[in-house]
C-alpha cells in the first residue's frame, strides 16, 4: 500500500509542477513580450521531468550548449541554402556533439531553439538574447519547481521496505532451518527468493531517486543498506544449491539449524554482528573437534554443512562491512549513535 500511495503522490505532485510550472513560464515569457514564448512552458515540462540534482545539472548544461547551438545556427544558417538541408547539417553535428559528450538530454531544447532560428532568419543579438531568455526562464522554474519532492512520504515508504525486507530474510533463513531439520518445507523457499530479488532492485531504485532528490548526502545510506541486502539475498541464493546437494542430513545440520534460528532474530537494521559471528567461529571449532567422518557420504554431508556456515559467516560479514562503513554522520542520524560505539 505504501509504494502505490508513493507512486499516486509522486503523479499528482508531477502533473501540478508541469501545469503551474509550463503556464508560469509562457506567462513570464508573453509578459516580457519575447518571442515564440509558448516554447518557454516546453522547456519547463522538458526539465521538469528529472530529480533535483538532476534538474540543477541539466539547467546548466542546457544553458552552456545553448551557447553552441546559437554559434551552430549563425555558422550554417547564413551559408546554406534550403531550410531542410540547413536543419538536417545542424542536427547532424548537433547529435555528434552530444553523444560524445553524454549531452543526449540537452537535444530536445536545443533542437527547439535551432527551428525558431531557422524560422525567423534572425541572426541579430537581440533575436539570440530572446531565446536564450527562454531558456533560463524555462530552467529555473523547472529548477524551483523540482524543490518540491515530497521525499517525507518517500522517506517513510523505504523504512517500510527496510522492514519487509528484514522480515522477508527472517522468514527465509527460519524455513532453511526447517529445512535442515526436516529436508521438507511448505511451499517453495526459492520462490520467496526470488521475489525478493525483483523487490529489492525496486528499493535500490528508489534509494537513488531519494538520494538525488535531496541537497544532503547522507541519504546514501539508504542506498548502501539495500546494497547491503541485495549481497546476503545472493548468499542466500547460493545456500539453495548447497542444500540440495545435501544427501543425508549429518549430525552437524541440527546445530546449523538452531544457529540459524538464533541468527534470524538479529536480521535488524541496527544490529551489529560482531556477537553473531563470534558464536559462529565457536560452532566452527566445536566442528573441527568432531570425531572424523566414518564413511564416505558422511564426510560429503558434512563438508556441505560446513560450507553453508562459511555462507552464513559471508551473510554477515557484509552487514559488518555495512555498519563499518558508517560515519559519525550516519550514525548519529540513522542510529543514534556516536562512532565509537560501532567498534
Amino acid at each position: 500500500m505504501g509504494e502505490k500511495r508513493l507512486k499516486a503522490e509522486k503523479l499528482l505532485l508531477l502533473s501540478v509542477k508541469i501545469a503551474v510550472g509550463a503556464s508560469l513560464a509562457i506567462y513570464i515569457a508573453e509578459y516580457l513580450r519575447l518571442e515564440n514564448a509558448a516554447s518557454a512552458g516546453i522547456i519547463t515540462l522538458l526539465s521538469v521531468l528529472t530529480t533535483k540534482w538532476g534538474t540543477l545539472k541539466l539547467s546548466l548544461l542546457r544553458i552552456v550548449t545553448f551557447l553552441a547551438t546559437a554559434a551552430g545556427c549563425w555558422l550554417i544558417f547564413r551559408y546554406v541554402q534550403g531550410d531542410w538541408i540547413g536543419f538536417g547539417i545542424l542536427l547532424f553535428f548537433m547529435v555528434i556533439l552530444c553523444e560524445l559528450t553524454g549531452l543526449r538530454n540537452t537535444l530536445s531544447v536545443n533542437a527547439v531553439i535551432a527551428t525558431h532560428i531557422l524560422t525567423a532568419r534572425d541572426f541579430s543579438i537581440g533575436f539570440f538574447l530572446n531565446e536564450f531568455l527562454l531558456v533560463l526562464i524555462g530552467v529555473s522554474l523547472a529548477f524551483l519547481l523540482n524543490l518540491f519532492q515530497g521525499n517525507r512520504s518517500h522517506k517513510k515508504v523505504m523504512i517500510e521496505n527496510m522492514r519487509y525486507t528484514e522480515q522477508q530474510l527472517q522468514e527465509i533463513l527460519e524455513r532453511v532451518a526447517v529445512y535442515l531439520r526436516e529436508k521438507n518445507t511448505e511451499g517453495s523457499i526459492w520462490a520467496d527468493i526470488g521475489r525478493l530479488e525483483e523487490k529489492l532492485k525496486i528499493f535500490i531504485e528508489q534509494a537513488y531517486e531519494y538520494q538525488n532528490n535531496t541537497w544532503h548526502f547522507h541519504p546514501a545510506y539508504y542506498i548502501d543498506y539495500f546494497e547491503m541486502r541485495r549481497k546476503q539475498y545472493s548468499i542466500l541464493h547460493n545456500l539453495h544449491y548447497e542444500i540440495k546437494k545435501i544427501r543425508n542430513m549429518p549430525d552437524q545440520a541440527e546445530v546449523v539449524a538452531d544457529y540459524i534460528c538464533y541468527l534470524k532474530k538479529h536480521v535488524t537494521e541496527m544490529n551489529d554482528p560482531k556477537e553473531q559471528i563470534e558464536d559462529l567461529h565457536k560452532i566452527l571449532e566445536d566442528m573441527e573437534q568432531a570425531r572424523l567422518p566414518k564413511s564416505w557420504e558422511e564426510f560429503e554431508g558434512k563438508a556441505k554443512v560446513y560450507h553453508i556456515m562459511m555462507d552464513l559467516e559471508e551473510f554477515l560479514i557484509c552487514k559488518k562491512r555495512f555498519v563499518e562503513s558508517l560515519d559519525e554522520k550516519k550514525l548519529r542520524i540513522y542510529w543514534n549513535k556516536e562512532k565509537k560505539l560501532s567498534h
